[in-house]
This record gives C-alpha cells, structure tokens and sequence, in this order.
C-alpha cells in the first residue's frame, strides 16, 4: 500500500491509531514556525500521549548549538505558546530527552546529519522512518531537498516523507519545478504538502456535516442554495512579514490555498471513502470545473485593494506605504474580492463570492451558505418585515462553531416573523479544547495519513486559476483602489457583489 494512504478498513480508526517509531527532521528547528506552531504542538501530543515511546525530533539550523541549548530555547517556546499552560514539568523532561540538534550551512554538514540519524535509530529504536520538515523561507527548499537526495539521508530499511510548507511556488511554473524536485527524491505519495487551515476542527467537521448528516445532502445544491459567501477577514496587518508580503500580495498568501480549500469542500461531491486519495479525487474536480476568469472579465469578477492608514478597535494604525519595508510605488493588494462559478450539474449558475483582506475591522474566518427565499410568500410583508434568508454558517475562527439561522413566529397577537439562530459552539458543546491544527496536521503526516493534505493536482490547479488574475493586474491596465483600515475593503467589493442584487453578511 502506498506510503501516503490510509487502509480503508481502518479509515475509522484513524484518529486512535499510534504513529510508528520515527525520527522528525525539523530544517529550520531555530526558526519562528518551529517555535510558534511546531514544537508546541508536538509537545501537546506527547502530553496526550498520541506520540510512540521512540519518537526523536532533529533540529537542523544554521547556528552553533548544543543539545541542550536547543532544548533550553525550545523549552521557552513551548511555554509561551503551547495551549496547554502551565508546562507540565514531567511531560517536558520526557519529551526534551529527544530532541537533538545539528548544524548545517549551505551543504556542509549533511554527512554529519547522516551519521546522527543513523545513531538514533540504533540507540533510540527508531527504525529508519523518517518525517522531513522544511520550516524554511521557500527559497531554500529546492537545496535542501537535494542535499536529502545526494547525501542519503532516506534510510532504505524504513520510510521516508517530507511536508511542505506554503508557499508551494509563486505561480504555476514554479509550483511544477518544485513539485519535480521534490520527486527527484520522493514520491508523491511521500510529500505533505502542508496548508494549516485543513487541520482546524471546523474545517474537518465541514465534510462531517456535509456527509454524516441526512438532512443538509438534498438542499446543498443550485436548487436550494441561492449563493455562498466564503470570508477571511484579518484584523492585522502585514507585521513582520512586509518584505515577503509585498512581493506575494494577499491573492498568493491566501486566495491561491487557503481560500480555494475551503470553497473544494464546500463544494465537492461525497467521496468514494474517507481517505486520502478519494477526498482529494473530489477536490480536483470541483477546481477543474471552477469557470477561470478570463483577462476581459477580471475587471467585472476580480477585485483587489490596498489598505491606508485608518482604526482598528479604536486605534490609529499605518498604511500599508507608510511600512518600512514597503516601496512607495507599492501595487501590491492587499484585499481581494472574487466571484467564481463551478459548472457542474450540482452548482451550476449558483456563485461563489470569496474575499479577504487585511486590516479588516475583525478577524473572522467564515463561510455562509444562503439558501434560496421560499417560492411563494403566504405572509405579508409588514410581516415578514426584517426576515433575513435562511443561512447556514460555519466559523472557523476566532470562536469554532455551525450556526442556523431561520424564521419563526414573534410571540405576540398576529402574524409577526424574526429571524433566529441555532449555535452550536466548539467549546460549548464538548466542554474540551479543540487540538491546535498543527497537531492534527503532525500526528497524520507521521501516520502517514494525507487526506489533510494537498496533493501536486490541487497545488497546480488552483495556480491555473489565479495565474491570469494575477497577470491581468500585473499589466497596470486595471485601477488599485484602496479602503481605510478598519473597514470592510474598498467600494468595489461591494459594487462585486451589490450588482447581483446581494451584499456581504458581517462576520
């Protein structure tokens, strides 16, 4: 069976099933991402005990250190922002006694990293399975994946994968280079292609309410569902990310991945399983039967932005040109609003209005299916008067959780109608913390388990479809509004939608 797939017999016992002993190779082990997201989040594991007895992590980065240094600053990071707090003093000395670290520059020092691997799996039973994480900035990926190939890191007695982080290319050629460098060495069915937003709760709990649930199936479609909205909205700006973000721009850091994930599962047919290759089958079909936008319609379908000095929560904040690292001439967006179709039988006509944005009032992460009105009124309109379509909302962030809004009657004399909702909160109904997405994402890559995952397809046709926006722009032939911060981006966003006859709903 293929490294990356799960056996359909144990599909449900996916979530009980312990990783087999490994090493974890973490390529920038002294970086932010490993601090933040990834240290934390395989601490949490071993707090729950999801993690094999022989499990050993391998800092690589480019500084002097020791062992113990390493755990030392590690040991800040987990404190700081693991959600389990405070540290459990235990749990940590367990966890820190594996985790080692080596220097590595340029190419010198991967014999040694191949030496130390080798050491592991003979003292500490780790067998010769190895997890390759490149915590890096992308342009060090293409070296780094070399070097794993010339100086035989893979060990041949045991398995091999390796999990990227976005951004995966910078449009579609770069994204296919990267993808046959990275099987110059693996095979696809070994490469983890890593977007975070799949491994939240609510995300996975979409395709739960889609399919485990009778009663949403033969209403979710172009009969029943008069559009849907998919919103994720940031309250921040670009912070420390400027110099990166102004040559990415908001279409590659969220619309290209995120965004688009979120529309696949909204959108998808059931599966033929609940496995890797079956969800991500369906997943690829709903992108290839996105309707593109052509250069002629970008204008009508695309909006973009770019956000000016305004208040967020009451507080004065810069525009994205007053940034440091921000040339004047900037024409990078950093809002974009799309309107897309997928023409299948079962979405037909129906759009999809998509938008996000930074320094937007909040943060909120959302997605809303708007049914259709009822094709005959039997109430008056002084009745009816502030009855609001039937919504189906799912929140991702900040606070998880599926709500249904609908009418019933006031209780009063007479006929008078208001929109209420149903709400189900995460934390509310389950009385536990959700797992942080990183751990969920983690604990299956080392299962081998890739369903959460995307695939070289979905990486390639999602470039496909915002390429030749983003090209459209580049010509300078189509204006770049802007928007005060601490609004819900510029004009032309609400003119995307307000042609229709329809308007953004407020997080």
């Amino acid at each position: 069976m293929a490294v990356g797939s799960v056996n359909p017999l144990r599909a449900g016992l996916r979530l009980g099933r312990m990783p087999e002993p490994s090493v974890m190779v973490i390529f920038g082990g002294t970086g932010d991402l490993t601090a933040r997201k990834l240290m934390p989040a395989l601490y949490d594991l071993a707090r729950q005990r999801l993690l094999p007895p022989a499990f050993v992590v391998v800092g690589v980065g480019r500084g002097q250190m020791t062992d113990a240094e390493f755990r030392g600053q590690l040991r800040g990071a987990v404190a700081e922002h693991s959600r389990s707090r405070p540290i459990d003093e235990d749990v940590w000395r367990s966890f820190a006694e594996r985790l080692f670290y080596v220097s590595v520059r340029a190419d010198e020092g991967y014999d040694d990293l191949r030496r130390r691997l080798g050491q592991l799996d003979r003292d500490l039973g780790t067998e010769g399975d190895r997890l390759f994480y490149l915590a890096t900035p992308p342009a060090a990926y293409v070296p780094i994946v070399r070097s794993i190939g010339r100086h035989e890191l893979r060990n041949g007695d045991g398995w091999a994968r390796i999990v990227v982080e976005k951004p995966v290319g910078h449009d579609l050629a770069s994204a296919t280079a990267l993808s046959h460098t990275l099987h110059e060495v693996f095979d696809e069915d070994e490469i983890f292609r890593i977007d975070h937003y799949l491994g939240k709760e609510t995300v996975q709990n979409l395709i739960v309410l889609r399919f485990a649930n009778s009663i949403f199936e033969p209403v979710w479609d172009r009969r029943y569902v008069d559009h849907v909205q998919i919103t994720v909205a940031e309250s921040l700006g670009v912070g420390e990310r400027a110099e990166y973000y102004d040559r990415a721009g908001a279409m590659r850091d969220v619309v290209q991945n995120h965004l688009l994930q979120l529309l696949t599962l909204v959108a998808m047919e059931p599966p033929a399983a609940f496995d890797a290759n079956a969800v991500r089958d369906e997943k690829v079909k709903v992108l290839r039967a996105i309707r593109p936008i052509r250069a002629e319609e970008v204008a009508e379908r695309a909006v973009r932005g770019q956000y000016t000095a305004g208040f967020i929560e009451g507080e004065p904040v810069p525009g994205y040109h007053e940034l440091a690292e921000v040339a004047p001439e900037s024409r990078t967006e950093t809002f974009v609003g799309l309107k897309l179709f997928v023409d299948n039988w079962r979405w037909e006509g129906t759009p999809f209005y998509l938008r996000h944005g930074k320094r937007l009032p909040k943060r909120a992460t959302e997605i809303a299916i708007q049914f259709r009105a009822v094709p005959h009124q039997l109430f008056s309109a002084d009745a009816r008067e502030g009855l609001e379509p039937n919504t189906l909302v799912v929140r991702i962030q900040p606070e998880e959780g599926i709500s249904l809004k609908f009418g019933a009657k006031v209780p009063v004399q007479g006929v008078r109608i208001r929109s209420v909702a149903m709400d189900f909160v995460y934390d509310a109904s389950f009385l536990i913390d959700a797992p942080d997405a990183y751990e969920t994402l983690l604990l299956d890559a080392l299962r081998g388990d890739a369903t959460l995952f995307t695939r070289q397809d979905e990486t390639e046709e999602q470039w496909r479809l915002v390429d030749p926006i983003i090209e459209s722009w580049r010509s300078g032939q189509l204006d770049l509004p802007d928007y005060a911060a601490g609004t819900w981006g510029p004009t032309e966003a609400d003119l995307l939608i307000g042609r229709d006859g329809r308007e953004w709903r407020q997080p």
